[in-house]
C-alpha cells in the first residue's frame, strides 16, 4: 500500500499491467455492468452545459435515452452515473465503423468542441476510487472483460499507473503523481 497525502494507493496500481486493447474488448466497459459510468457531483453541471454540443456525436438511441431519463441518473444509493440505453450501454457511447464503443463526449473533446474530456471515472478505468471522510482509496478493478488489456500491458511492460498517468494527474495533480512514481521506484530498490 502506498500512502500519499490523503490517498491510499493499492500496490496493484504499481504491480499489475494494463493497456486498453479496444480491438479485442470492443469497449465492453461502456456496456457491461449494472449502471452507467460513475459521476462526480461536480461533473453534473458540466454534462448539462456540454450536452447540446455533444448531442450531434451521439446515437439516436442515446439521445432518446437522455431526453427520457435525463443527462445523468441518481441510483438507489444516492450516487450519480451516466444515463444508459435500456440499462445496457452508456447513452454517451457511440459505435465506430469497427463496432467498437467509444465516448461521444471524448470525440467532441478530441474535435476541440468542448474542454471536458470525459467523466473522470471513465478516464481512470481500471482504477476505481472510493472516497471516505478522510482519504481516498485508489484500487485496481479487475474485470474479465479487460483480460486482453492485461495481456497487452504485460507484453508491453506497462504498469497500470503508467498507462493512467494523464488521468491520475487530472485527478490528483502533477506533484501527487511524481510522489507516486518516487514511492514506486523507491520500493524497487
Amino acid at each position: 500500500m502506498i500512502l500519499i497525502e490523503d490517498t491510499c494507493v493499492s500496490d496493484d496500481i504499481a504491480e499489475k499491467f494494463f493497456v486498453c486493447n479496444l480491438d479485442k474488448c470492443k469497449g465492453a466497459c461502456c456496456v457491461e455492468g449494472d449502471l452507467g459510468a460513475p459521476l462526480e457531483f461536480s461533473e453534473l453541471p458540466v454534462l448539462e452545459e456540454i450536452y447540446e454540443t455533444v448531442k450531434p456525436y451521439l446515437s439516436r438511441e442515446g439521445i432518446a435515452a437522455i431526453e427520457k431519463q435525463g443527462k445523468y441518473i441518481k441510483d438507489w444509493e444516492g450516487d450519480y452515473s451516466t444515463t444508459t440505453i435500456d440499462e445496457k450501454e452508456c447513452a454517451y457511447a457511440i459505435y465506430d465503423e469497427k463496432g467498437i464503443l467509444k465516448c461521444g463526449i471524448e470525440q467532441a473533446y478530441n474535435d476541440g468542441k468542448i474542454g471536458f474530456k470525459k467523466p473522470i471515472s471513465c478516464h481512470l478505468y481500471p482504477i476505481r476510487i472510493t472516497k471516505y471522510e478522510h482519504y481516498h482509496a485508489i484500487n485496481y478493478d479487475r474485470w474479465s472483460i479487460c483480460s486482453p488489456a492485461c495481456e497487452l500491458g504485460e507484453s508491453l511492460g506497462v504498469p497500470v499507473y503508467k498507462f493512467l498517468k494523464a488521468p491520475l494527474i487530472r485527478a490528483y495533480g502533477e506533484n501527487w503523481y511524481q510522489q507516486l512514481e518516487k514511492e514506486i521506484e523507491d520500493a524497487k530498490l
